[in-house]
């Protein structure tokens, strides 16, 4: 084994490499995901520059594209291409060391969907036929062919799913006896928990919505398309998070510690999938046609969300306190100094925990029925969203680029790629603040969000924003510079650092010694699929039969642009 080391942040290299034709599919996801980050990120600094005043928008593109390829190219298209990438990266790791030839194709062909929804979607965006934002419900209607690309993505993401079905089952035949990787555990987890999330909003687009955008049928129910799309768009978040929370895995491994606990990472991944899905009616508590009993059971099952949350800080704190411990570290804190601060696999993702408290703080207001009416339509919102997916997720899922395009470019993790990643990590940090932060007081002043500039013709209240549209309009700015010098590291590990004689290794973290063999009754499917199912039956059931049986008027087709 041979060191590539600068100070305490050492990249030990072994003799992993993926399989070529692994490393291929797996790089094709991620390419396509850089794009997307690209694009998302492009349309996302000139709508907060114009929201904010800064600049003028020409005549031949809208606040509201922009709005819409940023919202749908980061939160859908970026997401989705890069977890499964990097889903299937640690499925080959841990799993044989290689992906099943079968499902290998069957990747591909989810890839070759996903990609061709997702272009024929920017498509509609730019053709100014479908700014919708990327909640696309009712009763704003976009291009049909808007919708059928919506769907090409969903379902090729089905198919990437199957993916890791197969290499986790055809696994467990030969190991029955055996408790799974964690790694491959927890992809599991995610692949389930989307497939049932996004089983409402295929039904909402292929039900509802594409028969309405063609004009098959004139009027669509409006309250039916909103609950089903947020019966999607919460379990939405917790798919982003899941691949975050393999901080269990990869970050022990990289602060030379070892993983806590088997067991209580597997728990949290089931108790994410049994309560996140069925909590959607907190995105609709202001509305007046859902009864309060079933808004205020979802808001119970929202708050319950929070504990697997905690245990994973618990968990993770602990594996910090006890690498520093072995480290040498005597003081109460002094855990702390022994940690990597120099290596920017630990640093990013470090600083999107840190980040994620007050992220995680706002999503309680938000679900608390009360305080919810003070925030519901305002930027404070806008700030949470922020929070949770640009700091804690992305920042994240910066750290997993720093390692895995060098692994799979058999390229070193340089010393300047390093400080620049740190660096870049830092920018982007900051730029969250300034922005989510602002978005967060501005909202508490009133300021609402999904709205271009305006000054309300001088109104006095607005003057109280200005300065907080100033700081947001900076923060976009850093955000922006962030990414570009993101993306311009990437390409360097890709194609332009020194090439190693040997793979940089999978950071794959060992379990403590004394740490319990998980029950093997955490990796029965059938059963905690069926709860969640009965769960989802319990807080839905009546509610959309409630919504059909009222035989609503409905809506015809709106297009505000």
């Amino acid at each position: 084994m041979k060191d590539v080391g600068y100070g305490n942040a050492y990249i030990h290299t072994d003799d992993f490499h993926f399989h070529p034709k692994d490393k291929t599919l797996i790089s094709a996801h991620l390419a396509f995901s850089f794009f997307a980050l690209f694009v998302g990120t492009l349309a996302g600094v000139l709508q907060g520059l114009q929201r904010t005043g800064f600049i003028d928008l020409p005549g031949a593109i809208g606040y509201y594209q922009l709005l819409t390829i940023h919202g749908v190219y980061l939160a859908l298209v970026f997401t989705t291409f890069f977890i499964v990438g990097f889903l299937y990266s640690g499925m080959a790791k841990t799993l044989n060391g290689t992906l099943q030839p079968v499902s290998r194709k069957v990747g591909w062909a989810g890839y070759w969907l996903m990609a061709l929804g997702s272009v024929l979607a920017l498509i509609s965006i730019l053709n100014n036929n479908a700014s919708v934002l990327y909640t696309f419900y009712a009763p704003l209607a976009a291009s049909p062919w808007f919708y059928v690309a919506l769907a090409l993505l969903i379902i090729g993401s089905w198919f990437s799913a199957w993916t890791v079905f197969h290499n986790y089952w055809r696994w467990r035949k030969e190991n029955r006896q055996e408790v799974s990787p964690l790694f491959a555990f927890m992809s599991v987890s995610t692949m389930i928990l989307w497939i049932i999330a996004t089983l409402g909003v295929v039904v909402e687009v292929v039900v509802l919505l594409v028969p309405w955008a063609f004009g098959w049928v004139d009027k669509i129910n409006v309250e039916l398309s909103r609950t089903l799309f947020w019966y999607f768009g919460h379990p939405l978040v917790y798919f982003w998070l899941l691949p975050a929370y393999i901080w269990y895995v990869n970050i022990p491994h990289i602060i030379k510690g070892k993983i806590f606990s088997d067991a209580l990472p597997r728990l949290t991944f089931i108790l994410f999938i049994l309560y996140s899905i069925p909590v959607g009616f907190h995105h609709q508590l202001m509305e007046p046609g859902i009864s309060p009993f079933w808004k205020f059971l979802q808001v119970v099952l929202t708050m319950i969300v929070v504990i697997p949350s905690l245990m994973t800080i618990f968990s993770l704190f602990a594996a910090f306190e006890l690498s520093g411990r072995s480290l040498g570290s005597k003081k109460r804190f002094g855990w702390i100094r022994k940690l990597p601060w120099k290596d920017v696999r630990f640093v990013a993702p470090a600083l999107g925990m840190l980040l994620f408290i007050p992220a995680g703080a706002g999503g309680i207001i938000n679900a608390s029925y009360q305080m919810n009416q003070v925030v519901h339509n305002t930027l404070w919102v806008t700030g949470h969203f922020h929070l949770t997916l640009a700091a804690s997720v992305l920042l994240t899922f910066f750290a997993i680029s720093y390692w895995l395009v060098p692994l799979l470019a058999r390229r070193a993790l340089t010393r300047l790629a390093n400080i620049l990643g740190i660096v870049q990590a830092a920018v982007w940090s900051a730029g969250i603040l300034l922005m989510g932060g602002s978005m967060h007081i501005v909202g508490l002043l009133g300021e609402p969000r999904r709205t271009a500039f305006t000054t309300y013709n001088d109104h006095p209240i607005v003057q109280t924003w200005e300065p907080y549209r100033v700081l947001m309009g900076t923060g976009s700015i850093l955000l922006y510079i962030s990414i570009v010098l993101f993306l311009a590291i990437v390409v360097y590990l890709w194609l332009f650092a020194p090439k190693t004689e040997r793979a940089i290794e999978y950071p794959i973290g060992v379990v403590n010694e004394k740490a319990q063999k998980p029950p093997l009754i955490l990796e029965r499917w059938s059963l905690w699929i069926s709860l969640t199912l009965v769960l989802i039956l319990i807080a839905y059931a009546y509610p959309v039969v409630e919504m059909l049986a009222k035989n609503a008027p409905g809506s015809v087709p709106i297009r505000s642009w």
